[in-house]
C-alpha cells in the first residue's frame, strides 16, 4: 500500500466563460448578479401561478447558491438542491445557505451538467436554469434538455431564464465591452447567431422540440439608475466583470481596443448621475408530458 495520499479529484473541464474557478472576483460578481436578477424580476418564481406545489426542486448551474437560497427561504415546503461544476462556488453556497439557516432544506453537489444529471427517472417537480448560456454551447442543449426532462416527474416543469447578449447602456465603454462580449460568445458557439438575441430567440423552440408541452414565456427588463441599490448592484457585477471576463474576449480575438482605458471609462460613466442601464432576460417554461 502506498504511504502518500490520494491526489485530490480534479474538477472536470469546464465550458465556463470564466475558467480561472478561484477567481475573487468572479465569486463576487456572481454573487451580487444573482441577487440583483431575483429582486429586479420580482422573486425566484415570478411567473408560476402557485410555486408552493413543488416539493422537490433542482436547480442547474447553480453558482453561489443565490436562487435556491432565496426559494428556501421564499417557500419552506420545498426540498432544493443546486449543483455546479465548480467546487469552489459549491463550497460558497454551503456557506451561504448555512448563513441564512435554510441548509436543513438546501443541498448543494458539485456535477458537471454537461454530463448525466445523478438524480432518478422523474424525481422532481420543477428543474430550474439560470444564465445557463454561460456555459452551454449550441451543441450541448439537446443533451442537457434531454437530462432535464428525464429527472422530471409528468406535469413536472421545466425552466430556463437566459439573457440579451448586450446590455442597453447610457455608457459607450460599457456599450463598446458588451459588442466584444457578443463577439466572444459568437466565436465559442454560446449563441445561435451573433445577435444579442442569439440565445432567447431559440429557448421556447428548444423546449417544444426535446418534449416540453404547453411552452410558454414571460420578459422581464431590468432597469438600473445611478444612485439605486439596482445601479450599485450593477456598478459592482461590471467593475468585477469587465476584470473577469477579458481573457475569454482575449481567446477569441475580440479585444478591439485599449481594454485598461476602455475600463477606467465603464467606471467612470456608471458613476455619472445620468447613467442607466437595461438588460433584458427572457424565461421560458414547459411541462413534462
Amino acid at each position: 500500500m502506498s504511504t502518500y495520499p490520494e491526489p485530490p479529484q480534479k474538477e472536470h473541464p469546464s465550458t465556463y466563460f470564466v475558467q480561472n474557478r478561484d477567481n475573487q472576483d468572479e465569486l463576487t460578481r456572481v454573487t451580487v448578479q444573482d441577487h440583483m436578477i431575483t429582486a429586479s424580476m420580482g422573486g425566484v418564481l415570478p411567473e408560476q401561478p402557485d410555486p408552493a406545489i413543488f416539493r422537490r426542486v433542482l436547480d442547474v448551474g447553480c453558482g453561489t447558491g443565490g436562487w435556491i437560497i432565496e426559494a428556501a427561504r421564499q417557500y419552506p415546503e420545498m426540498l432544493l438542491i443546486g449543483i455546479d461544476v465548480s467546487k469552489r462556488m459549491i463550497d460558497y453556497a454551503r456557506e451561504q445557505a448555512e448563513a441564512a439557516q435554510v441548509s436543513d432544506r438546501v443541498e448543494f453537489h458539485a456535477m458537471d451538467a454537461l454530463r448525466i444529471l445523478e438524480f432518478p427517472d422523474e424525481f422532481f417537480d420543477l428543474v430550474n436554469m439560470r444564465c445557463g448560456g454561460s456555459f452551454m454551447r449550441t451543441w450541448d442543449w439537446p443533451k442537457l434538455l434531454d437530462e432535464m426532462l428525464r429527472i422530471t416527474r409528468s406535469g413536472g416543469i421545466i425552466r430556463d431564464t437566459e439573457p440579451e447578449i448586450l446590455h442597453y447602456d447610457t455608457s459607450p465603454a460599457l456599450m463598446q465591452f458588451w459588442e466584444m462580449f457578443q463577439c466572444a460568445m459568437f466565436r465559442s458557439g454560446h449563441l445561435f447567431a451573433e445577435d444579442t438575441t442569439g440565445i432567447i430567440a431559440h429557448l421556447p423552440g428548444l423546449l417544444t422540440r426535446h418534449g416540453c408541452e404547453q411552452v410558454q414565456t414571460r420578459d422581464h427588463a431590468l432597469e438600473h439608475h445611478a444612485g439605486t441599490e439596482g445601479g450599485e448592484a450593477y456598478y459592482t457585477t461590471m467593475m468585477h466583470g469587465i476584470r473577469t471576463l477579458r481573457p475569454f474576449l482575449d481567446k477569441w480575438g475580440c479585444v478591439n481596443c485599449d481594454y485598461d482605458a476602455m475600463y477606467q471609462q465603464a467606471l467612470t460613466e456608471m458613476r455619472q448621475d445620468t447613467f442607466h442601464s437595461t438588460w433584458n432576460l427572457r424565461t421560458a417554461w414547459g411541462i413534462r408530458p
